[in-house]
């Protein structure tokens, strides 16, 4: 009798489990598997799945259809399924760690001015040196959104507030709405930094190859890896500093691993696309519907949603134009502005 009563409330215990939470990792790995099969079929030109495998994987042949195929999946449409899945991850990640660190739900990655830091580098570095290709401002990019974001953190350490979640939101405005203008500046007095610019603020995966993404990855691995190391302490951070240092969190020490690992997630994809809006925002929530308030979980979950929905919006802006091309930041965008307009209607923000 006591043991049927116990397994009776263990069943039910089971079954008040909500059904969002039973949503694993594995589905998601095969929605983002799914999307990026997809992603190698569609575009200007449909391509079908006989015909994605033979760019993939068949030996140089001097047929001309098949040189054709060849060149579009592995020139075009792998390099940019690539970057949205390597940027989209990034971005997932760090919108979770940046709301975590600064307990603030509507956080962004651009929120520690890595973008208008990118930004600024970009067309600065064009306007005085004239570069033109990706692989050479890239780094100047990720070099502005690094010096964006120490510069946010050394600010948001000094003074009465030091190290205060709000301190750090001020100090990410404040340096992002100066870095803004001084980018409008320059672009306005270099038609060729002006051009860049209109394509950088519109944040797309394309046109980007494989000697971008390389290194860009190499960064993205490396703020994962320490994004990883950090997440027990994230928790404890969540129950405030005094609760964190009173269970022997080195709150200081543990806050500036996490800003330089949201610093070279957001800067490297940032670098490689451009600024994408509201993406980080967005999976964070996504994530913590599906999986919870414990950042161990919450953050892969991030992860792969960001990857998801960049990849997803890149495969929709081939489509809806046809046979143009919507850069799939605009995409996120219009997808990100109702969901943050949502978000605030709902009062999250006194919850999350």
């Amino acid at each position: 009798m006591g043991t049927s009563t116990v397994e009776r409330r263990a069943a039910g215990g089971a079954s008040r489990v909500p059904r969002r939470r039973r949503v694993g990792p594995g589905t998601l790995v095969a929605v983002l598997l799914a999307a990026a099969l997809v992603s190698l079929a569609v575009g200007a030109r449909a391509l079908t799945p006989a015909e994605v495998w033979q760019g993939l994987f068949a030996a140089p042949d001097p047929d001309p259809r098949l040189t054709e195929i060849r060149l579009i999946v592995q020139t075009v449409r792998v390099p940019r399924t690539v970057l949205a899945i390597v940027a989209g991850t990034a971005l997932g990640v760090g919108g979770a760690l940046i709301q975590g660190y600064t307990r603030n739900p509507i956080a962004d990655t651009g929120l520690l001015g890595v973008n208008a830091g990118a930004s600024f580098a970009v067309v600065t570095v064009i306007a005085v040196f004239g570069l033109g290709s990706p692989f050479q401002y890239v780094w100047f990019a990720f070099l502005g959104a690094a010096v964006a974001g120490a510069v946010v953190f050394g600010l948001a350490s000094i003074g009465r507030g030091a190290g205060h979640p709000l301190t750090l939101a001020l100090a990410g405005q404040g340096v992002t709405v100066f870095l803004a203008a001084m980018t409008t500046a320059v672009a306005l007095s270099d038609q060729a930094s002006l051009n860049a610019l209109r394509f950088w603020n519109a944040g797309s995966v394309s046109g980007v190859g494989l000697d971008v993404i390389r290194p860009v990855a190499a960064f993205v691995a490396a703020g994962l890896v320490l994004a990883l190391v950090t997440l027990p302490a994230v928790n404890l951070l969540n129950l405030g500093d005094d609760v964190a240092r009173g269970l022997g969190v080195n709150v200081t020490l543990v806050r500036t691993a996490g800003i330089v690992a949201i610093t070279l997630l957001a800067g490297a994809a940032t670098a490689a696309c451009g600024p994408i809006a509201f993406l980080g925002l967005m999976t964070a929530h996504v994530a913590r519907y599906l999986a919870g308030p414990d950042y161990r979980r919450l953050v892969p979950y991030a992860g792969l949603l960001g990857a998801i929905v960049l990849l997803v919006c890149d495969i929709a802006g081939r489509l809806v134009v046809r046979p143009g091309e919507l850069d799939a930041g605009v995409l996120v965008a219009l997808l990100g502005a109702p969901f943050f307009a949502v978000l605030v209607w709902r009062g999250r923000f006194r919850s999350a």
